[in-house]
């Protein structure tokens, strides 16, 4: 084994110097950058003072169609691939040549760390940092030209009035030098040597960065496709990506036209979810953890790996792969969410949901060749039911492994055996008792986009084609993602807040958000309701818009509205409705089972808008240091602060930079962080959404 290791000492320059050529290069088993600011920060830092920051590990081995080089534009075809140390070696590329790099959504991003000169202390960016005049803002214009930027850094302090003594600028200029000198900083670099079995580099970086790193079982089995299949680890790469861009977005992103992506408006996919399509159509499996130790084939006993078994798994994910990245395939799937009356992502609240219904899709379609208008119904009425009884929330890989050996019990090409199957299951869940007392002790929560009841009544009234609370516009309409949204049309309190509070004495968020008091309404009748009792309003809007006896009633059936309702308790009102909801909803869900639900409609090109991040809303001065953040859901209860290196520090323990990743880390994915998260201001939840207009 020593003739397959050696170690090398590399200097910074020369390392950043060949990443920059393209001869050091990062094999596709790595991730996309994630490492926080604040973490780039303390290895400069720790750099600086002379501490050791760890070895690297490169493979030797040139494989250009196996590789990738940070620089877009790479010289050389690479010679080295990063093993070990990748967010170390991206950290001081990006930082030293101030060079963009992409986070784990795929959004291109600068780190920009700064340095003081005078307390030689290193600090990610701020905009207070950025205005004072005793900071380098970037360290790469130290690194560009280290003349310039200590003259510019010396004029800039010198403009507020203060003058720099002479031994001020003595020591500006030994810490400047100090500063340049990082370039010199060595590494010891473990080379592989390019000789060494594919099997063992896959074992050298698995248990790497098994260590200090929690791996996710998906990210195994990524990087043994890695290694023995790159092209198709590649593919999942690039269908992930893509999911989040449109066409005309991916072909300006790269450079090339983009026929066709699998951008959508109710996921964006990531490596792990389709990777757990892939393994379940190929290998039929549900547990990852499975389905890797499939992949290694090592006999129990002796640890000696199977080869033709190997062979043999690796062949059933390339036949599935391109099955879950058909367009055709992937296209239908998403017009059945469709026909489930979903508008967007915030309507269906797992993820899970909608991979694993994909799942039930692709076996319908490739081993019992369902007919597709048939197959869109039978999906659609799956994934509702999925929402409704949270069938793959919690133990969601044991759950899809059931329903897998569930299908493959029926006889190939069986299209009725198949759909008998599925009804089977779906009616053993929505039981009368489901409908009639299980759905509305459900709904004895918050009315906001993570209650997956009240995005099912939503849905509901899609499918049913309601139209707004005492309005004539359709409720579709306003789910409809694509449309430009209009200022305040969104769920508003039946039992208005100001109304619970001054009269009813109510207090408690959670008890004034019920699920069972909202309806979508606009800002005007919001306005007409006021903080007015309904036995007060709603006489008025009647008189004022009921167009018939006919309109009303279908007004009272959409919105759940018990007989005499503007006169009953709070209490016996919330009781009642929920009932009544549930009614809704088991109504919609008939018309989706007999084929009469929402029919699918082409599938839109329009990008949504991307939310803004955490730095916007520092840098805008709405956001500062230990503002405390909640989710908008009272549901919810999370200590998150802003820190001072501009961060989501969530119960004290963990630091996200982005909202996104801190609404990601609980598990909220039918939400952009901007969305999720509110501000809490006194008594009062702001959502970020809706600062900037607060303020």
């Amino acid at each position: 084994m020593a003739s397959i290791f050696k170690t090398i000492s590399w200097q910074v320059s020369q390392l950043v110097a060949d990443i920059h050529s393209g001869k050091i290069q990062l094999p596709d088993l790595q991730r996309p950058f994630v490492w926080p600011s604040a973490k780039v920060r303390d290895l400069f830092d720790s750099m600086y003072r002379g501490y050791p920051v760890g070895e690297l590990m490169f493979w030797d081995v040139a494989a250009q169609d196996e590789s990738r080089a940070l620089r877009e534009d790479p010289e050389f075809t690479g010679a080295h691939q990063i093993i070990d140390g990748q967010q170390r070696l991206t950290s001081l590329y990006a930082a030293i040549k101030g060079h963009e790099v992409r986070d784990h959504d795929y959004k291109k991003k600068l780190i920009r760390i700064a340095f003081n000169p005078f307390s030689e202390k290193f600090e990610v960016r701020t905009p207070p940092i950025t205005k004072s005049p005793e900071w380098i803002d970037d360290i790469s214009a130290v690194f560009k030209s280290p003349f310039q930027a200590r003259r510019e850094f010396i004029k800039r302090y010198e403009a507020t009035g203060a003058e720099l003594t002479e031994e001020q600028h003595e020591k500006i200029e030994i810490v400047f030098s100090k500063l340049v000198a990082l370039n010199n900083y060595t590494f010891n670099v473990v080379h592989l040597d390019a000789t060494a079995d594919k099997r063992l580099v896959a074992d050298v970086f698995v248990r790497i960065n098994s260590e200090g790193v929690r791996l996710k079982a998906y990210d195994y089995i990524l990087t043994w496709l890695s290694v023995f299949w790159p092209e198709g680890r590649e593919q999942i790469e690039e269908f992930a990506r893509n999911s989040r861009m449109s066409p005309a977005h991916a072909s300006s992103e790269l450079g090339r036209p983009v026929r066709w992506t699998a951008y959508n408006n109710y996921i964006s996919l990531n490596n792990g979810l389709i990777t757990r399509a892939m393994v379940a159509i190929g290998q039929r499996r549900g547990r990852l953890s499975d389905a890797y130790a499939a992949l290694q084939s090592k006999d129990r006993h002796t640890g000696r790996v199977n080869s033709e078994r190997q062979e043999q798994q690796l062949e059933l994910l390339k036949q599935a792969l391109p099955l879950v990245t058909d367009e055709v395939n992937w296209t239908e799937f998403i017009r059945s969410i469709q026909t489930a009356g979903f508008r967007s992502g915030k309507n269906v609240t797992s993820s899970m949901n909608i991979i694993y219904s994909y799942v039930i899709f692709l076996l319908g379609r490739t081993d019992f060749n369902v007919e597709l208008s048939r197959l869109r119904a039978i999906v659609a009425r799956w994934l509702f039911m999925a929402q409704l009884t949270g069938r793959y929330t919690g133990s969601s890989e044991t759950q899809i492994q059931k329903d897998i050996d569930l299908i493959s019990g029926i006889a190939p090409g069986d299209a009725d055996g198949f759909e008998a199957a599925l009804d089977r299951v779906i009616a053993t869940e929505l039981t009368e008792d489901f409908w009639r007392y299980n759905l509305p002790q459900r709904l004895i929560t918050s009315g906001s986009a993570l209650s997956p009841h009240y995005q099912c009544y939503l849905a509901a009234l899609n499918i049913l084609d309601a139209k707004m609370f005492m309005l004539n516009e359709r409720v579709r309409d306003w789910m409809d993602p694509n449309q430009p949204a209009q200022k305040g049309t969104e769920g508003h309190h039946l039992f208005p807040r100001k109304y619970q509070e001054k009269v009813l004495g109510t207090h408690d968020f959670k008890r004034i958000n019920q699920a069972a008091n909202f309806a979508p309404t606009d800002w005007a009748t919001n306005i007409k309701i006021s903080d007015r009792a309904p036995a007060d309003y709603w006489p008025e809007l009647v008189s004022q818009r009921a167009q018939d006896e006919n309109w009303l009633s279908q007004q009272m059936y959409w919105h759940a509205l018990p007989k005499g309702w503007a006169n009953m308790t709070y209490e016996e009102f919330l009781e009642q409705r929920r009932s009544l909801i549930a009614e809704v909803i088991r109504d919609a869900f008939g018309q989706i089972s007999d084929g009469s639900g929402v029919h699918s409609e082409p599938m839109p090109e329009v990008e949504i808008p991307e939310g803004r991040s955490l730095q916007e809303f520092i840098e805008a001065g709405l956001l500062k240091e230990n503002d405390l953040l909640d989710p908008v859901d009272p549901d919810w209860v999370v200590d998150a602060v802003v820190t001072a290196d501009g961060q989501v520090l969530i119960d004290g323990v963990n630091t996200y930079e982005s909202l996104d990743a801190a609404a990601r880390a609980l598990g909220v994915s039918n939400l952009s962080g901007e969305e999720f998260w509110a501000l809490q201001d006194g008594n009062n939840l702001i959502p970020l959404s809706k600062l900037s207009a607060a303020r």
